[in-house]
């Protein structure tokens, strides 16, 4: 009952949200926050108290069922998730002071929370599945929140990659279905190698269609086009799909699907997973270059996303304990570190209407803790320590180091050469906030103050706080995901 309650409660009262058409920031800001807040309580209670616990919901037949589970990997993404989520609509409230449609926004935003807990609680495939669809559907409408032609399209394209990765994803479930007894998710695979006799290779290919597919959502190429063009949404909504749950969504489902559903063990050394390192490895390099390239500051921080999404598939995709390690952590501390930068390039532009790199400069004196900020989360996406980016970039480097692989060689080098590009496209953007003088369009500006209130200030806050502490004392949580990844905690 506990975890229906926990479901439920952000889709339930996102849903009335529209419904009571709240004219007081004040009051929508409270409803909103008591809802979320309450779930990521109820949530931390689920993963402190019930691992290990199954729910079904719904049973179709035997093979196909609506279930949930509190396990180690759904218990890190639901952490993650329940975490950040409080503080980004928090966040919100400042931001969508001056926006339209405020009610249906984070009615779609707190519903949004909702799905996000179910596909972290998916029990099995299936079910992952069938919520990974619901939050394409769910987020839709953040997408398109402007009704302008730029939001239409980007919501187009969202709305076709993330259906044509389902697609290919669904192929691997119709096979998985039938070469085992089960969709249940089990840590080494479920495949039946009786069953599967004779059709090693067929499901090779149906694995790097159902990589590919799943990993529409992270962003891999060359599905990723839709990142970059949902820049256009509200920060709120950017913040969460670049940095939360969609792209998260789509690197834990690639995770499912290598050491749960098929199975590292029958994957590793062959030529399905050099491709899926091989892709994932383009992906970063390609992402981290378009990032370099790029002039306006919400496209070039989805443009890393890109990249930094594509690390944690390649982790996943070196198939090993510690590779699924250095996804995991890169997954929880890649979401800290984005959600920061996206949040100052949020605070840029409602409080000056700064969109590109070039308006940044001189800003270290006119908003000078949001440029503190998004300084510290530069230098902690970059991997340089003590910072947590740092953590999971070594876990990366050393995965791919002890494999002994060729596919590990060229991981290492495209984390070497990526890590170079992340400080060229962050660092060009942050120095010249505070060594160059304000751009001229911006010379009013000079002597004020433009920093945010507390509801955005305190979420910088608290973020930076979390990117020291985990940079620093690191070790109880990459010790648990050991122990997830090796089967010691389910």
């Amino acid at each position: 009952m506990l975890l229906y309650i926990t479901l439920l409660l952000p889709l339930l009262f996102g849903s009335l949200l529209p419904v009571f058409k709240f004219d007081s920031l004040k009051k929508r800001a409270i409803y909103v926050e008591a809802v979320v807040l309450t779930t990521s309580i109820l949530t931390w209670v689920l993963l402190l108290t019930h691992q290990g616990e199954t729910w079904t919901l719904y049973r179709m037949n035997n093979t196909l069922a609506l279930a949930f589970r509190v396990d180690g990997t759904g218990t890190i993404f639901a952490g993650l998730v329940s975490v950040l989520w409080p503080l980004a609509s928090l966040y919100g409230f400042e931001y969508m002071q001056h926006e339209e449609r405020r009610n249906t926004f984070f009615g779609w935003y707190t519903i949004s929370y909702g799905v996000t807990l179910a596909v972290a609680f998916s029990a099995n495939l299936f079910s992952l599945y069938i919520f990974y669809e619901c939050l394409t559907l769910a987020t839709l409408p953040l997408v398109t929140h402007k009704q302008d032609r730029k939001s239409n399209k980007a919501g187009r394209h969202y709305l076709t990659y993330s259906i044509s990765g389902a697609a290919l994803a669904f192929i691997a479930l119709v096979c998985i279905i039938h070469f085992s007894s089960s969709t249940d998710f089990v840590l080494g695979g479920v495949l039946d190698p009786q069953r599967m006799a004779g059709h090693e290779h067929l499901m090779h290919l149906v694995f790097l269609l159902a990589f590919v597919g799943f990993g529409a959502k992270a962003a891999i190429f060359p599905l990723h086009a839709w990142l970059p063009e949902a820049s256009v949404a509200p920060t709120p909504v950017t913040a969460l799909l670049h940095a939360v749950a969609v792209v998260n969504t789509g690197a834990f489902a690639v995770i499912r699907l290598i050491y749960y559903a098929f199975g590292a063990e029958f994957l590793y050394g062959t030529t399905a997973q050099l491709l899926a390192v091989l892709l994932s490895c383009f992906s970063i390099l390609y992402g981290s270059t378009m990032a370099v390239k790029e002039r306006h500051l919400k496209r070039r921080l989805a443009y890393s996303t890109m990249s930094n999404l594509s690390y944690m598939l390649m982790g996943a995709a070196l198939m090993t304990p510690a590779g699924m390690v250095g996804s995991l952590s890169h997954m929880v501390f890649h979401g800290i570190i984005k959600i920061t930068l996206f949040y100052c390039a949020g605070a840029f532009y409602v409080r000056t209407g700064a969109e590109y790199v070039q308006d940044l400069r001189g800003y270290g004196k006119v908003m000078p803790f949001t440029c503190a900020a998004f300084v510290v989360g530069s230098i902690a996406l970059v991997g340089i320590p003590p910072l947590c980016g740092f953590i999971s970039k070594w876990n990366l480097l050393t995965a791919a180091a002890d494999t002994g692989m060729v596919a590990g060689t060229i991981a290492i080098f495209t984390l070497i050469i990526s890590a170079i590009l992340t400080a060229v496209y962050l660092f060009s953007a942050a120095a010249p906030m505070y060594f160059r003088p304000l751009h001229g369009r911006h010379a009013a500006l000079e002597g004020a103050r433009q920093d945010p209130n507390w509801m955005m200030l305190l979420p910088f806050g608290l973020l930076i706080a979390a990117m020291i502490l985990l940079g620093m004392y690191s070790g109880p949580l990459v010790t648990l995901m050991r122990q997830i990844a090796s089967g010691a905690v389910m």
